[in-house]
C-alpha cells in the first residue's frame, strides 16, 4: 500500500484559494521524493464585494513547481514556488515550506486511521504590486498550523479532514481553514473530491470604507468545491487534471479553475 500511495503527489494553487493542496494525509516514505510541474487557468466572471456579487471578471494563469521529500516514514517536508499572471501583473508569488508529522496511527481490520500535525510558512519572493483586483497576492508572510485526520481502507478508499489556524503578518487578517476530502488511491488511478472553506477574522471589504483602500487588509472568505484525477504511467511518471469552483465568499472572485500537471517520483529502493 505504501508504494501505491507514493505514486501520487499534487499541489494546486490560485492566489486567493491555495489552501487545500498544500497538505494531505499521505506520506512519501523515507528517502522518497516527488517533483510536480503544474499549470492552470482561472476564468471568473463575478466578484463578491463584501458578500454581494457584482459583475467583475478576471483571467488568471499560473505555473507552479512543487517538491516533497520523506525525511522519515513519519515526517515529510514540501516546498512550492508559484508564478502567476493576471492581466499585466505577473511575477513569482509566495514560496511555501511545510513540515508534516504523523503523531498517531491505529490499524483496523479494513483500514487505518492516522492523525498528523503540519506547520509551515509562506512569504513573498518578489516585490509584486498590490492595489488592484488583478493583484497576484497580498504580500503577507503567513505562519500556518494544521491538524489532519485521515482514514484509509485497504481497498484504497480514503477520507480526510483538516483544519487549523493561519497567522498572517502585516495587515492581512488571520483566518481558519477547513478542508474535507474523499477519494480513492489505487495502483492505476487516483481521484478525489473536496470541499474547501476559509473564514477570515475582520479586515476591510472591496467597495467599503475607508478609501483609498488597503488591499493588504482585505478579509477573504470562500467556499470552494473541486476534484482531481491522477494517472500514473509508470512507477516514476504520472499526470493529473483538476477542476474547482468557488461557490460563494467575501472579497473573492467566483468561477471555475482548471489545472493540469506532470509528476516525477524519485524512489528509494534501499
Amino acid at each position: 500500500m505504501r508504494k501505491l500511495i507514493f505514486t501520487f503527489s499534487i499541489f494546486f494553487v490560485t492566489f486567493q484559494v491555495f489552501s487545500q493542496g498544500v497538505i494531505d494525509g499521505f506520506y512519501k516514505g523515507k528517502g522518497n521524493a516527488s517533483a510536480v510541474l503544474g499549470f492552470g487557468f482561472e476564468d471568473t466572471k463575478s466578484y463578491f464585494a463584501r458578500r454581494e456579487k457584482i459583475d467583475l471578471s478576471r483571467s488568471l494563469f499560473y505555473g507552479n513547481l512543487y517538491g516533497a521529500y520523506g525525511i522519515t516514514n513519519t515526517i515529510d517536508v514540501s516546498v512550492s514556488i508559484p508564478y502567476l499572471v493576471s492581466d499585466d501583473n505577473s511575477d513569482f508569488q509566495d514560496i511555501s515550506i511545510f513540515l508534516k508529522y504523523k503523531v498517531f496511527q491505529k490499524e483496523f481490520e479494513k483500514g487505518k486511521f492516522e492523525i498528523s500535525l503540519a506547520g509551515g510558512l509562506s512569504t513573498p519572493i518578489s516585490d509584486y504590486s498590490i492595489g488592484g483586483l488583478n493583484d497576484i497576492g497580498q504580500q503577507a508572510t503567513i505562519f500556518e498550523v494544521r491538524g489532519v485526520f485521515h482514514y484509509q481502507c485497504h481497498s484504497g478508499w480514503f477520507t480526510s479532514l483538516q483544519s487549523g489556524y493561519s497567522f498572517k503578518l502585516e495587515e492581512v487578517p488571520n483566518s481558519i481553514p477547513f478542508v474535507i476530502k474523499a477519494g480513492r488511491a489505487s495502483s492505476t488511478w487516483y481521484y478525489d473530491i473536496y470541499y474547501d472553506f476559509q473564514h477570515s477574522f475582520g479586515g476591510i471589504d472591496y467597495l467599503g470604507t475607508p478609501r483609498p483602500q488597503n488591499f493588504k487588509a482585505f478579509g477573504v472568505d470562500y467556499q470552494k468545491v473541486g476534484g482531481t484525477v491522477f494517472k500514473p504511467f509508470s512507477n516514476n511518471i504520472g499526470a493529473y487534471v483538476s477542476l474547482s469552483y468557488v461557490l460563494s465568499g467575501r472579497n473573492v472572485f467566483q468561477g471555475p479553475a482548471y489545472g493540469l500537471g506532470f509528476v516525477y517520483n524519485f524512489r528509494n529502493d534501499k
